[in-house]
C-alpha cells in the first residue's frame, strides 16, 4: 500500500498539516455554569468540538437549559477545526474549542490562540489531560486497545507483539493514521515508551497488515468479518457497538496502551469570554462528567461511575510524555508512511 510522505513543519502548522488528512473522523468568580438563566438570556457563544458526534449534542443540550446560554456549535475533526481556525484568523469567530488532540491543544497555546482560565472542578480533572497553566482541560479520553470479532476470535493474544505472529496474517486492521488523529496518538505512544516499538509495527505490516479508513470504518471491516481484528481500537466506539449486539469485545494488551484524551480550552479571542467559561466549567461539571460516562468515554474526572466498561484503573497504560509531541508526531507519520512503502 503506497503512502505519501509528510514533510515537516512546524508551530500550530504542525498541527494542522499533520491532522487536516484526518477530515475524512483566566480565572475569575462568577460568569459560571451555575449562574442564573435569567442574566444570560440573551448570550450566546460558538464552539468548535470535535465531537464524538452525539455526545456533543448532549453537553449543548444540557449547559443551555442549565445556564441559558445559547451554543452555536460546528462539529468536525480535529483537522478540520483546525483548518476553520486557520481560515478566520483575521476574524476570529469561535469561543471555545474541544479537540481530541492535546499535542494540537499544545500547538494552539503556543501559537497564543488559547487564554488560560482557572475552572471550576479544574483540579478533579486527571493532570496527565490537562494543563497545568490552566489553558485546556482535558475533560475525557478514549483508550486505544484491540477489538476483535467474537465470532472469528476465541482467544486473542495478550501482547502487542503476538499480532506478528503467522497465525494472524492478513487478519489484523488498524485505522489509517492520515485519517485519525488517535491512530496518529498510538503510534507515537508506543513507539516513543517501547524500545522495540517500531519492529513491533514492522512486524504487523510485513504481516498483511491492513490500513485502510479511519476509526469507524476499520472497526467496521471487523464487525462485518473481513478482519478479525482491529489493533488501535477506539474503545468507546467498540463498547458502543457492543451494546447495539455487534459481535465486538475490547481488551487492552497486558503491556500497556495509550490513553487519548479529548481536551477543551477558551480562545484568546473569545467575543464571549464569561460564557466561555461558563461552557468549560460546565464541561468539568458532574452532569457533563457523566454525559461523558453515558458515551462510553472515560471522565476527567475519575469519581465518576462507569458502567460496560474499563475504568482507567483497569487499564495498563503506556507512561506517554505529550509535552513536545505535536512536532514529534510529524516524524512519527513519516517514519509510519515510509515502513508501509517498504
Amino acid at each position: 500500500m503506497k503512502k505519501t510522505t509528510i514533510a515537516p513543519v512546524a508551530g500550530i502548522g504542525a498541527a494542522l498539516f499533520l491532522l487536516s488528512a484526518c477530515g475524512a473522523e483566566v480565572g475569575g468568580e462568577g460568569n459560571t455554569a451555575t449562574e442564573s438563566t435569567s442574566s444570560n438570556e440573551n448570550q450566546s457563544i460558538t464552539v468548535y468540538s470535535a465531537g464524538p458526534e452525539g455526545l456533543a449534542e448532549d453537553i449543548k443540550t444540557a449547559f443551555e437549559e442549565e445556564t441559558g446560554i445559547q451554543v452555536d456549535m460546528f462539529q468536525g475533526t480535529t483537522g478540520k477545526i483546525l483548518s476553520r481556525l486557520e481560515a478566520e484568523s483575521n476574524n476570529p469567530v469561535a469561543d471555545v474549542v474541544v479537540l481530541a488532540s492535546v499535542p494540537s491543544m499544545e500547538g494552539l497555546k503556543s501559537e497564543g490562540m488559547l487564554q488560560p482560565y482557572e475552572a471550576q472542578n479544574g483540579e478533579l480533572m486527571n493532570p496527565e489531560w490537562s494543563d497545568s497553566d490552566h489553558y485546556y482541560y482535558g475533560y475525557s479520553a478514549s483508550a486505544l486497545g484491540v477489538a476483535y470479532n467474537t465470532n472469528q476470535v476465541d482467544n486473542p493474544p495478550g501482547q502487542w507483539t503476538d499480532f506478528s505472529d503467522p497465525e494472524w496474517a492478513n487478519r489484523v486492521t488498524m485505522p489509517d493514521p492520515t485519517s485519525s488523529g488517535s491512530a496518529v496518538d498510538f503510534l507515537y505512544g508506543l513507539t516513543s515508551t517501547e524500545a522495540d516499538g517500531w519492529e513491533w509495527i514492522e512486524g504487523w505490516i510485513d504481516n498483511g497488515l491492513l490500513v485502510a479508513g479511519a476509526n469507524k470504518e476499520s472497526l467496521d471491516a471487523v464487525i462485518t468479518g473481513d478482519r478479525d481484528v482491529v489493533v488501535s481500537a477506539v474503545d468507546y466506539m467498540a463498547y458502543k457497538a457492543k451494546a447495539s449486539g455487534e459481535p465486538i469485545e475490547i481488551y487492552y494488551p497486558e503491556s500497556g496502551t495509550v490513553i487519548s484524551p479529548r481536551a477543551a480550552g477558551v480562545l484568546a479571542d473569545a467575543t464571549n469570554v464569561s460564557g466561555a467559561q461558563a461552557y468549560i466549567d460546565f464541561l468539568l461539571s458532574d452532569k457533563a462528567q457523566q454525559l461523558v460516562a453515558d458515551a462510553y468515554l472515560l471522565p476527567g474526572n475519575e469519581e465518576i461511575a462507569l458502567s460496560d466498561r474499563a475504568s482507567l484503573s483497569e487499564i495498563p497504560v503506556l507512561p506517554v510524555t505529550w509535552e513536545g509531541a505535536e512536532e514529534k508526531q510529524i516524524d512519527t507519520l513519516n517514519e509510519f508512511t515510509s515502513k508501509l512503502q517498504q
